[in-house]
């Protein structure tokens, strides 16, 4: 018999993912043909409207696999960037020397030319952002101006697939009639149309490349293959041709959608765990033992471009979903009990200098998009803060956009608290005689419950508490 502290061998979802097994290239050499029409073995002309930071990897990505790629992007200076050779986009890993690579071999090249680029195309893959305006409700304008900007080039035997995620229905029937009516042609006859959504993840979009089922559905059986096809010559992961747009469609939504359901559990149990004195994570952990438990982590909210976004996307063609609604207003509510809580232990939030650790919606990835900490930095300045922040991939004049003062790592400062927003492994080198009167430390991502703290300073968790921080939850 064998006793331990916790479980061991068991996939911990500590940061919100696991990392199944990288899938080896199994493709031969290719036949160019020209026009393509889906034949097996045989690569053609592709362009990629949106060379961001999932876009341009994809563009590398076909090249690779013996496509002739244009990147269309409307920003002149991305244009310019690929067109010498070099990426923009500086924190995904491996993708400079890939642009570099596929550049000099003659198979990338970029243009704000979307028409004139596609018309030349066999192939036009569209990752172009769908956010949310005020209301909550899709924000077409950046899609809409894309559609818009190749329906001057859609030709027949083209075939467009839309990555973008998108709400239920959108590519059958807001952007199929587009096209047709562009080119006076007729979907999945002489114009091919599919969706295949984006499933990739910030510093890790080659291996997810290669790990990630590729999921397919056109608007009819020739564009479901057309699409399968293409993606099959330039992934070496599985391709799932699913029964239709909708069904791929739907299951982005779905996938995302249940990522921010099980995380509100996860802070629903937060909440409990601090009313009973118990470790969240310690219980986490122990339930995930068991196979069939698979609960995320809890945390001081959710940001980013897809688990914050794409459950509205799901609720603007069915507002009936409860427990989706739910979910998304108890992610949004955990900055309310935060704030709550540092003001409590305050005294007030009047005049307080407060220390915000991590601006970007997650550590490591250069990205703003829903992070939570916007709206805590409003939040705490709008109750009288006095709020400074501290960002390691944010300059002074990026970290003040987002009305905070900039604070300097290293510097001494009279702050009363510190919140991390972020998981970033430099807060665990906090030096906290820096901050003399330093009262609270709210560790939003739970990542500093080792840290040594001094006697006055008092320590809260999302779910951990002081008495409880030092037990390790999950195995190292």
């Amino acid at each position: 018999m064998t006793i331990v502290a916790s479980p061991s061998g068991v996939p911990s979802f500590l940061g919100g993912a696991i990392r199944p097994a990288i899938n080896p290239c199994a493709h031969g050499t290719p036949r160019p043909a020209s026009p393509w029409t889906g034949e097996a073995g045989t690569v053609g002309r592709a362009v990629v409207v949106g060379a961001g930071k999932m876009g341009l990897p994809l563009a590398v990505q076909f090249a690779r696999h013996g496509w002739d790629v244009t990147a269309v992007d409307v920003n002149p200076d991305v244009v310019a960037a690929v067109n010498a050779g070099r990426s923009h986009v500086t924190e995904e890993p491996g993708l400079a020397e890939g642009v570099a690579e596929v550049h000099a071999a003659g198979r990338l090249r970029a243009t704000t030319d979307a028409a004139a680029a596609v018309r030349q195309a066999d192939v036009a893959v569209l990752i172009v952002p769908v956010m949310l305006d005020d209301a909550h409700q899709p924000d077409y304008r950046f899609m809409d101006s894309a559609v818009e900007s190749i329906s001057r080039g859609v030709h027949s035997g083209l075939t467009v697939i839309f990555e973008t995620t998108l709400p239920v229905g959108d590519t059958r029937g807001r952007f199929l009639p587009r096209l047709e009516a562009a080119g006076g042609l007729i979907g999945d006859e002489d114009l091919f149309v599919a969706f295949s959504p984006e499933r990739l993840y910030s510093g890790a979009v080659f291996a997810n490349l290669a790990t990630y089922p590729k999921l397919v559905g056109g608007v009819g059986p020739e564009s479901t293959r057309r699409a399968a096809v293409f993606y099959d010559s330039v992934l070496d992961a599985e391709i799932v041709a699913m029964s239709g747009a909708e069904a791929a469609e739907f299951s982005k939504l779905a996938d995302t959608t249940y990522r921010d359901v099980n995380i509100a559990l996860a802070n629903e149990f937060a909440r409990f765990a601090d009313r009973a004195g118990v470790d969240i994570q310690e219980v986490i952990a122990a339930a995930n033992s068991q196979p069939y438990s698979h609960i995320h982590q809890p945390g001081i909210g959710v940001g980013g471009h897809c688990i914050p976004v794409y459950p509205h996307l799901l609720l603007s063609r069915a507002p009936d979903l409860e427990v989706v609604a739910t979910a998304r207003r108890t992610n949004d509510g955990v900055l309310g009990s935060v704030i709550k809580t540092i003001e409590s232990q305050l005294g007030g939030l009047d005049d307080a200098q407060i220390l915000v650790l991590g601006l970007t919606y997650r550590e490591n990835v250069k990205e703003l998009a829903y992070s939570r900490a916007l709206p805590l930095i409003d939040r705490l300045g709008f109750h009288g803060a006095e709020v400074w922040a501290y960002d390691p991939l944010l300059s002074d004049e990026e970290i003040a956009r987002s009305c905070a003062k900039p604070y300097h790592w290293g510097e001494s400062a009279p702050f009363r608290a510190i919140v991390t927003q972020t998981g970033d492994r430099l807060w665990r080198s906090l030096d906290f005689s820096l901050y003399p009167r330093l009262e609270v430390l709210f560790d939003g991502r739970n990542s500093l419950r080792e840290v040594e703290l001094p006697a006055a300073v008092r320590y809260f968790g999302i779910g951990v508490q002081a008495a409880t921080r030092r037990r390790a939850a999950t195995p190292s």
